[in-house]
């Protein structure tokens, strides 16, 4: 099954954070090669995210990104004009965050499952999700959202192994 990660999972993910199950960290690192898949939008929200302090990686998010890039071989797809048309296109209810949209639009586009703990994205009903029966079998809450949160260094797993 090809995933789409969204920008807190793969922060989640390159953390090495106990915000996602083992059971989805498992099914991440199991994908087969070329069937995880990052959004360009999530380099918009690092840079944001980093900018305004949210989050500390120690290096620059362009060398952050490329680094996490070569490391998981993970495909960054383009937002593309196809993409765009779906954004406008979504059947209501329609999430309001233009990012988790263009998320939503280009795992629909591109047929794939998007895998987050945005309660927002997890009730939406048009677009196929891997964290909501994962998550209501693990009994986890939503933990996606960072705003109010202090900014943390996300780092470990790209210094090292995944423990």
């Amino acid at each position: 099954m090809p995933y789409l990660l969204d920008t807190c999972t793969l922060l989640f993910v390159a953390g090495n954070t106990a915000d996602l199950s083992p059971a989805t960290l498992q099914l991440i690192d199991a994908a087969p090669p070329g069937e995880v898949f990052v959004s360009a939008i999530s380099v918009a929200e690092l840079a944001c995210l980093q900018e305004r302090g949210r989050i500390t990686l120690k290096q620059h998010w362009r060398a952050w990104w490329a680094a996490l890039l070569q490391r998981t071989a993970w495909t960054c797809l383009p937002i593309t004009a196809e993409i765009m048309a779906e954004v406008y296109s979504l059947p209501p209810p329609v999430h309001r965050d233009p990012a988790d949209r263009v998320l939503i639009a280009t795992a629909r586009y591109e047929r794939l499952t998007l895998v987050t703990t945005d309660g927002k994205i997890l009730g939406y009903p048009h677009v196929p999700t891997l964290s909501e029966g994962e998550r209501a079998r693990h009994g986890e809450a939503d933990r996606g959202d960072t705003r109010g949160r202090a900014a943390r260094v996300v780092e470990p797993w790209l210094a090292g192994e995944r423990a």
